[in-house]
Order: structure tokens, then sequence, then C-alpha cells
């Protein structure tokens, strides 16, 4: 049997476009162009992007960008939309446990849990990183987003989930959060992009700011910030705090 992950995006791509939790693509670029110095002559590694809405807004502003992920079904959305969109992006299917670039990018983003902390062990989720850190050359940007550990410790996931969805959303319902794991179970109910319905039993990987410093200072990143992530938002004025359900990491190889 297939990990859940591959088996919610098998068929998951137009579906997974109306999500609301993807719907601030803009302000989110804006963000990383600013990290980028607005150099365009950049070369970005786009990891886990899914269809490709960050890998084609940021080739709209002139970047060359390579984008991979392991669902052929989100990927095939991604090269229409790049190419309804008449941009040129690079999109490739490749575990990111198992990337083959080496000290090829000038900087990557993993922006939505782009696989990093969707994995069944912390190994796995460290190989990802360790992928990343690997394809970069030096000086590099590296900006991704990933789990707050801080929120399930105060908030229940499963109210956020009920009070942010949308309606014909996915649904998320049954949490348990495991605090000698920082893994939070679910069952999460959606509909493909057949119509068909949907349920299965995921589990996710929080981490709190000081595991994940400790994490990428052990690859060779430094200048590393983490930050609140808000939705089409994204800046570094916004102090993590334990309300916030994703964190927003910055830092630089």
């Amino acid at each position: 049997m297939k990990p859940w992950y591959e088996e919610l995006f098998r068929n998951y791509a137009r579906k997974y476009d109306d999500e609301n939790f993807v719907q601030g693509t803009v302000g989110e670029c804006d963000f990383i162009e600013e990290e980028l110095g607005r150099d365009a002559s950049r070369n970005i590694l786009d990891v886990g992007c899914g269809t490709g809405r960050h890998a084609i807004e940021l080739a709209r502003r002139g970047y060359r960008v390579t984008g991979i992920d392991l669902s052929e079904a989100q990927l095939r959305r991604a090269r229409e939309k790049a190419d309804e969109a008449g941009v040129d992006v690079d999109f490739q299917r490749h575990d990111a446990r198992d990337l083959p670039f080496v000290g090829e990018f000038d900087a990557a983003i993993m922006m939505c849990e782009g696989g990093f902390p969707l994995m069944e062990t912390d190994e796995m989720n460290y190989d990802i990183l360790k992928n990343v850190s690997d394809a970069l050359r030096s000086p590099a940007v590296f900006i991704f987003t990933t789990l707050n550990g801080l929120f399930p410790l105060f908030h229940s996931v499963e109210k956020f989930g009920q009070e942010t969805s949308l309606e014909g959303n996915a649904t998320y319902r049954g949490n348990t959060f495991d605090l000698m794991t920082f893994r939070d179970h679910n069952i999460t109910e959606f509909t493909d992009d057949d119509g068909n319905r949907h349920k299965l039993h995921c589990n996710e990987r929080y981490y709190v700011p000081s595991e994940i410093t400790w994490l990428l200072k052990s690859l060779g990143f430094r200048d590393i910030g983490i930050y609140g992530a808000r939705i089409g938002a994204f800046s570094r004025e916004h102090t993590l705090r334990s309300d916030d359900f994703e964190m927003l990491v910055v830092c630089r190889k």
C-alpha cells in the first residue's frame, strides 16, 4: 500500500488549486523575490512544487525555475498551467528524499509542506533537507514553510482545520497529537478531480524552532531566521507565535 501522501495526490490537482491555503501565491513570491535581492539571474529549485503555483509565478518574473514533485498528477497540472501562462518551467518527477542535483541552484523554496514534514520518519524528513542542501551551490538562499510545533501545544488542530476550511476543501477530523513524536494523526477526507470521495489516515510531523535550527545548522546553513507564516503575507516582521499554524524559515548557505 502506498503512503498516504502518495494516495492523496494521485488524482488531486485541480481540486488542490481550490484549497484555501494555496491562494496567497503572489504575496509569497513578493517575499521570495525580496530575499533573492530581486536578482532574476538566480536559478531556483522548487521542492514539492505541486501544481506549480510558486514556480510559475517566479518564472513570470523572469527567474529560471526547476520544479520537482513526486505526484505525476500534480506535475501534469503544473505543466498545463505553465503553458497557459506562457512561461517555461522545468518540471521533473523526483522524490525529494533522493534528488539528483549537486551544487546546481542559487536558491531553493519548499512551500506548503512540500514533502517535508509529511514523511513517515524523522530520518526521511532530514533526508529532504540534506538533498536540498546538496542541490545548492554557495552562496545560496533556502526558504520554506513547515508546521509549527508550538501550535498544537496550545490549540486544537482539528478546530483550526474546521474554522479555516472552505466549502469543497479537504476536511480533517479525529486529530490526535502525540507529545512523544510531535506527530498529528488525523482522518483526511477529500474529493478527487473525478468527483470521488476518499478517506485517508494521515500523520504529519510538527517541528519546534530549536529543532529546525539544529537540523539546518548540521547541514551547514547559517543566518537562520524563523517567523510566523501568514498566507500571502510572508514577512520577517511576523514574530513566530503559538497561534501561527506554520513557521516560515529563511536561511543561507
